[in-house]
């Protein structure tokens, strides 16, 4: 058995159902699960003699990030087409993508994954639609289970091309049916439906500009035939929704209705522009909604109405997504752009700081179906993101820690733990040799933009 112990921790933020933040705090872990949280007068005898303590007097100690929508192949093409809006973005970077492999996949991946780890990230999903070159599925999911991240890996596709009045070009696009086989494989594969699993699959046609309306039909009868989840994109910006009525006479929300792509077994990326009536279907349905504000910033897509679906009870997540519309893999600094982004509409209220933070850990595990992550409680997964607040960033905020980390300038992890294990120790990985990482990802990068 492995023990791991937190002691002396200066804030402990559980996000358990009470909330409760405790000051001079601790959690013991027993394999790769929470045994004991609170004082330590609450600790067991069995924790003074733990294989690894941590004494963590100046940090906040909190539920590990969960991002709930990213691109992780898109970092090897950061900060390309700078000024355009989403669709003349993608008809940009289309050709570029082409040029991926199996190994611009792993690498990429890894190389997201350890960003994100890095900012307090201890479970990930990734939504990968383009295949070119021989790639799968399995080329991120042998990153994922090298660095140490909980993954969730959805298997995206495009099918609609150019000529048939889709937006990508017809060599990246695959055939339906091929989709079809190949999900049924990385399902059976690799899906993991056990609490505490480290690795799950979903199902993710990539968008309705991409795919037809019988493979959205399809992939959810496929999906729910084995149990697993279902993911896309929806209602992004005002081009995407024009799209929809024109291709489908409907607004976005009332498309997904019509494909059965609402229920609680369902997220959609962004949603930046569904109206009230969507909105209320969202929630009587309890459909998940994974808000992604820095890409929406960049690409100008607007601001979600997140205040509004929170208020109506719809599932809501964060989002990174693809490090080529963000252009960072920052998790803890996108939940302080969610907080700041809906205040930006004019309501010093709209989001506190601690609204956030339980959007990026219960918010995100609860749009991942999870029930095991997102809160410090014994039972839970030991998923644990431990922030200095002894630094810089921090001086004068030592009244309110917990707001500080929204408010303040967003900070690497210095510890993390994913299942027990941790995985970055006083700020640096374990995991990967990530000069060579970062080398390896630079040289491929360099390759598919030198070769446009």
């Amino acid at each position: 058995m492995t023990t791991v112990f937190l002691r002396d921790i200066r804030l402990l933020m559980t996000m358990d159902t009470a909330r409760r933040e405790i000051a001079d705090g601790a959690v013991f872990i027993r394999d790769g699960r929470i045994e004991a949280v609170g004082s330590m007068a609450d600790m067991p005898e069995a924790a003074l003699q733990a294989d690894e303590t941590f004494r963590l007097s100046e940090h906040v100690v909190m539920p590990g990030l969960v991002n709930t929508h990213h691109h992780m192949y898109q970092s090897l093409t950061r900060v390309l087409a700078q000024d355009v809006e989403l669709f003349e973005w993608l008809r940009t970077l289309y050709p570029i993508w082409r040029r991926l492999d199996g190994e611009a996949i792993y690498v990429s991946a890894k190389l997201a994954m350890a960003e994100l780890m890095l900012s307090g990230c201890t479970t990930s999903s990734d939504h990968l639609y383009i295949f070119p070159n021989g790639s799968q599925l399995d080329d991120e999911i042998r990153a994922a289970r090298e660095i140490g991240i909980r993954f969730h890996a959805a298997r995206g596709s495009m099918s609609v091309g150019e000529s048939d009045g889709g937006l990508p070009p017809d060599d990246v696009v695959e055939e339906e049916e091929a989709i079809l086989r190949d999900t049924r494989r990385v399902i059976e594969t690799y899906h993991d439906a056990k609490p505490g699993a480290m690795l799950r699959i979903a199902v993710a046609p990539c968008s309705p500009f991409s795919v037809s309306q019988d493979l959205m039909k399809e992939s959810a009868a496929l999906a729910r035939s084995y149990g697993v989840r279902l993911h896309t994109h929806l209602a992004e910006n005002a081009n995407d929704v024009a799209y929809s009525l024109e291709k489908f006479r409907l607004l976005p929300g009332d498309y997904a209705r019509l494909v059965n792509w609402v229920g609680p077994d369902v997220w959609h990326a962004h949603c930046v522009m569904l109206n009230e009536r969507e909105i209320g279907l969202f929630a009587k349905t309890g459909t998940g909604v994974c808000h992604c504000p820095s890409s929406n910033m960049r690409l100008a897509s607007g601001i979600a109405p997140v205040r509004k679906m929170r208020d109506w009870g719809v599932p809501v997540g964060l989002g990174v997504d693809g490090s080529a519309s963000n252009d960072a893999g920052h998790l803890l600094g996108e939940a302080r752009q969610a907080m700041l982004l809906q205040r930006a509409n004019g309501n010093p209220q709209a989001m506190s700081a601690r609204e956030s933070l339980e959007i990026a850990t219960l918010g995100g595990a609860a749009v991942l179906g999870r029930d095991d992550i997102g809160a410090l409680a014994p039972g839970m997964a030991a998923d644990i993101a431990a922030f200095r607040v002894d630094t810089p960033a921090f001086a004068g905020a030592q009244h309110d820690l917990a707001a500080a980390l929204m408010f303040c300038a967003p900070q690497q992890v210095d510890l993390n733990i994913i299942n027990g294990r941790v995985v970055v120790k006083d700020g640096r990985l374990t995991t990967v040799d990530l000069r060579a990482l970062i080398e390896k990802h630079n040289s491929i990068s360099r390759r598919l933009i030198r070769d446009d």
